[in-house]
């Protein structure tokens, strides 16, 4: 078995404005240009990395910023996975939960709420884990998984054993980076969460509830 040091990240910023404009209410836009400057970083970023593979979720905004992410990760091989996607993660009960989170659990249909927990536990056998296959020696199979929010969220609570529902409550910022070092020997190892040193001031923070402070 290898270690895997799982890097993942929030699709960059998500034009919002083409969704209040589209006429059918299709949520699934692509980037600002903002959001293509925040991608492009990223990929300068991880340049020089040995990375075994890109796997992004299917939506616009995940796979453009895969795209731009790779351009700076030449032949390193990028795969679209709906492991990847924007799911509920966990079909968390309300009760004994804080009144605003009670209410963001009520948004999501019945069907949402067996869905997504089902394709989130997949993700996990999938990418939280040791390389079982992997090459031997020192060297860690390094992944690299642009996808969302939540899935972010549920690996680190994954990741540090905490309870299921404190996946609610982290916020990522759009095109940040967390890494996750998942060792043969030990538990799972969190190196980094939010890391946006690639990222000037002037593009940080985005993703994040609106009174946050740069």
């Amino acid at each position: 078995m290898a270690t895997r040091l799982l890097y993942l990240t929030r699709h960059a910023e998500q034009d919002l404005t083409a969704l209040r404009e589209s006429d059918a209410g299709e949520p699934d836009t692509g980037l600002t240009e903002r959001g293509r400057r925040q991608a492009t970083l990223l990929g300068e970023r991880l340049r020089g990395r040995r990375f075994a593979a890109v796997q992004h979720g299917p939506l616009r905004r995940a796979a453009q910023t895969a795209e731009l992410v790779a351009a700076s990760l030449p032949e390193v091989p990028v795969y679209e996975t709906e492991l990847a996607g924007d799911h509920l993660p966990h079909d968390t009960d309300p009760v004994g939960l804080p009144p605003a989170y009670a209410t963001f659990l009520g948004q999501f249909s019945a069907a949402e709420r067996v869905d997504g927990p089902q394709v989130t536990a997949a993700a996990v056998r999938r990418f939280a884990g040791p390389v079982s296959d992997g090459p031997t020696g020192d060297e860690p199979v390094r992944e690299l998984v642009v996808t969302h929010s939540f899935l972010i969220a549920w690996l680190v609570r994954h990741a540090l054993d905490a309870p299921e529902w404190r996946w609610m409550g982290l916020n990522l910022h759009n095109a940040g980076l967390t890494v996750i070092r998942y060792s043969p020997t030990g538990p799972p190892n969190l190196i980094a969460v939010n890391d946006v040193a690639h990222l000037p001031p002037e593009l940080r923070g985005t993703g994040l509830p609106p009174d946050y402070l740069v």
